[in-house]
């Protein structure tokens, strides 16, 4: 069985087809968030303090933690932002970390202060990218994102996106990375603009569990981007794609519907041994007047089994931060 091994200091999650979902916290990140952006500029970390501590108790399996606040600049600008960034959250939290840049000095600038074995977010099928990022995984012997585009952009076709995963973990193989380090974003369409968005991702993720035998994630929010009620259609179609393989996604988790849907999921999933994460979680859930959904209160990690994923304007899939 597949197993991705992610890792604090402190604590160690397992990423896998027998394990919790696991909920990787998007809200450290300012793409298309400008009071955060400006806020990092200046070396206010507040916010960041406020959202790595809040996204924990909504129950976040790990952060996502991105520092590309400006595209002017950003080999000498992100590396020096993102080590301080990280440093500040893992001395926060226990929770693994995902680094998430699309500069690779800042990457690897961020993997000589990570501690543990977080996760790199990310790699795609570029040669530029291979050659640059590649060579670091194997070096810090850490897991990583593969984004399933290529020079020629995001496919529409799922084949195409399918070969380019299975170019990028056959690459990753000759420099001696193992699959199950391989965390492959098969890219979520929006489905307001493609209509069977929904049923291509479905088909990727059967082909990328049963043929590459790899992880997968996603930017989960893309899939509602344009449409309202996006929580709505985010929580349908989180145990869809569960249901389907995927094993993670980058998401909100202080969104009570979403969590409650991923709480569902591994119920029914059975990675909820005795439905003890969802006992603890809403044993003393009351609805709220008019039958709406009441928050839940703090909870155990939805992950206790122990990304947008690339920043959204790298993915192009419309990943737009509420």
């Amino acid at each position: 069985m597949t197993r991705t091994i992610v890792a604090s200091a402190t604590r160690e999650i397992i990423i896998g087809f027998d394990q919790p979902f696991c909920v990787i916290g998007e809200r450290i990140n300012p793409t298309g968030r400008k009071k955060l952006a400006a806020e990092m500029i200046e070396g206010n970390f507040d916010t960041v303090i406020k959202d790595a501590l809040e996204q924990v108790a909504a129950g976040a399996t790990m952060l996502d933690v991105n520092a590309g606040v400006t595209s002017v600049n950003p080999n000498e600008t992100e590396p020096g932002l993102l080590v301080k960034t990280l440093e500040i959250v893992q001395g926060l939290v226990d929770v693994p970390l995902s680094i998430d840049s699309s500069v690779t000095a800042a990457i690897e600038a961020a993997l000589k202060v990570a501690k543990g074995r977080p996760l790199v977010n990310s790699v795609t099928g570029e040669e530029e990218k291979l050659e640059a990022i590649l060579p670091l995984i194997k070096k810090y012997d850490v897991p990583v994102v593969a984004i399933s585009n290529d020079e020629t952009g995001i496919s529409m076709d799922p084949d195409v996106r399918f070969a380019v995963a299975k170019k990028i973990v056959q690459r990753a193989m000759d420099y001696g990375i193992k699959p199950h380090d391989i965390v492959v974003d098969p890219l979520v369409m929006p489905i307001g603009a493609l209509g069977d968005a929904g049923r291509q991702v479905f088909a990727l993720l059967h082909r990328l569990r049963n043929e590459l035998k790899v992880n997968t994630t996603c930017g989960l929010s893309n899939i509602s981007f344009g449409l309202p009620h996006r929580h709505g259609i985010n929580a349908g179609f989180i145990p869809m794609v569960i249901g389907a393989g995927m094993t993670s996604a980058i998401m909100n988790p202080c969104r009570p519907q979403e969590m409650e849907a991923v709480r569902a999921a591994n119920v029914l999933n059975g990675t909820d041994a005795n439905c003890t994460n969802w006992i603890m979680t809403y044993r003393d859930y009351k609805p709220a007047e008019g039958g709406a959904s009441a928050p839940a209160s703090a909870a155990p990690s939805a992950g206790g089994g122990g990304r947008r994923g690339g920043r959204a304007a790298r993915a192009g899939a419309g990943a737009a931060r509420e």
